[in-house]
């Protein structure tokens, strides 16, 4: 993972319990959602026939669930931290994950992050994030999530 913002250590251990950033909005327009169902191969029709997914509940075309949540590793670019001295992260999991709300095409949505835990080994660095994707304009979120992240640091010079 390439990162924009390297603290030392110590300052993200002092961020456990704390909202440590909030990113830019990314727009969810019909060609980045017609772009994902290529690639995946969903074309369920509410994602990529605005005619027939506006008879929906939905009212139009929506993004799929898992091209939100494919957005959070830029979004953590943008404001989740790496710790000086690591040699590369990881995407470790999720211990939950919630579509909440779907994301109509058109809107715009932003990833906000809390540092709930972390676990420290010489090796490496696991940070536990609660994650929320906050939909431009709308009450509820598109996604509740718990993410966990893991940086390795290159083993010490004898």
């Amino acid at each position: 993972m390439v990162y924009r913002i390297v603290k030392p250590r110590e300052e993200i251990r002092a961020a456990v319990g704390t909202d440590i950033g909030v990113s830019r909005w990314f727009a969810v327009e019909q060609d980045r959602i017609d772009a994902f169902a290529e690639v995946t191969e969903d074309h369920q029709f509410v994602h990529v026939d605005p005619e027939r997914a506006a008879e929906t509940m939905f009212g139009g075309t929506v993004a799929h669930g898992f091209l939100t949540l494919s957005l959070l590793s830029a979004m953590a670019y943008d404001c989740v931290p790496q710790a000086e001295g690591a040699a590369h992260g990881v995407n470790y999991g999720f211990d939950r994950i919630r579509f909440v709300a779907p994301v109509p095409a058109g809107a715009r949505v932003r990833g906000r992050f809390h540092l709930e835990r972390l676990v420290e080994t010489a090796e490496a660095m696991t940070a536990h994030y609660t994650v929320t994707v906050e939909i431009e304009g709308e009450e509820r979120p598109a996604i509740a999530a718990d993410w966990i992240g893991r940086v390795y640091f290159e083993p010490a010079a004898d």
